[in-house]
């Protein structure tokens, strides 16, 4: 076979490399093992994707099945349906489920600075106080009380656990990040 002659005058075509076959297996083998992940899922969390029916349903199948063919069967037809939608989301998901997701950590991180100076400093709650002025203060007042009595007599902290779940709601309507630039800002300073 002879090579053919280009033409000089023609235009340029852009030539889309072909991807190979291991690159499309190797995606394939990753869909598939999302989908078993998805699988191992309690019912609550699979409801919270936006997953569609087709893969909901087969999701439940394979959670219902016991032969070992079979699972495997299931889990194949379950990859062939995650190659039909957009994973990107399912997998941030469950990246955040799994902890790895670097920015909810931060958040977690941040939270638990401002619990550990509320408990431990007196004047840190007006510094909270003045960046969330729409929040009961005797609530927050009434359980960092409650922690430090709960850390002097060496009981569970049990108010401590509420003032992080109450400082997570507070914080949670907040939209921007600002509070997290100014707190990490100040305890860099104050460690100075």
């Amino acid at each position: 076979m002879r090579p053919k002659k280009i033409d000089p005058n023609a235009e340029e075509v852009d030539l889309i490399e072909p991807i190979s076959k291991t690159k499309l297996k190797a995606e394939a083998d990753a869909q598939q093992e999302l989908g078993v992940k998805l699988v191992a899922l309690p019912n609550s969390k699979l409801s919270q994707l936006d997953l569609p029916e087709r893969l909901v349903d087969a999701i439940h199948e394979a959670k219902r099945i016991t032969a070992n063919g079979a699972t495997r069967r299931q889990k194949q037809y379950i990859g062939s349906l995650m190659r039909e939608i957009d994973i990107a989301p399912i997998v941030e998901q469950m990246e955040k489920w799994e902890g790895k997701n670097t920015a909810e950590n931060a958040y977690f991180h941040n939270l638990e600075r401002w619990r550990t100076r509320l408990i431990e400093d007196e004047s840190v709650l007006a510094e909270f106080i003045q960046q969330y002025p729409n929040i009961d203060s005797q609530q927050i007042r009434t359980l960092i009380r409650n922690a430090r009595r709960e850390a002097s007599l060496a009981k569970p902290p049990k108010s401590s656990r509420e003032l992080f779940k109450l400082l997570r709601e507070i914080t949670s309507d907040v939209q921007d990040t600002s509070w997290q630039i100014m707190f990490s800002k100040r305890t860099k300073m104050t460690k100075c």
